[in-house]
């Protein structure tokens, strides 16, 4: 019986499994800051290109940013207004 031997991967390189899955190099983690857990998001950019990015916090983004824009209480009578 002959064995199978896995061929050695490069480091740096991943393969798409059959369930379209990959995994990205631990080293490359590292340095963009990804922790297990985090949630990204995937564009395509062109062919054979993806990138993956954390989704911004659009809230977290901009609040704080329009100061003057509402008076006080203004923002919480639009929001009864809602209801």
């Amino acid at each position: 019986m002959v064995e199978r031997v896995k061929p050695k991967r490069r480091r740096g390189y991943t393969r798409v499994s059959p369930k379209h899955q990959v995994t990205i190099p631990i080293d490359a983690l590292a340095v963009a800051g990804i922790h297990e857990g985090d949630e990204l998001r995937v564009e395509a950019v062109g062919p054979g290109r993806l990138i993956l990015s954390r989704p911004t916090d659009v809230i977290a983004r901009y609040a704080g940013t329009m100061p003057g824009i509402w008076e006080p209480g203004e923002l919480e009578a639009l929001k009864d207004e809602w209801r």
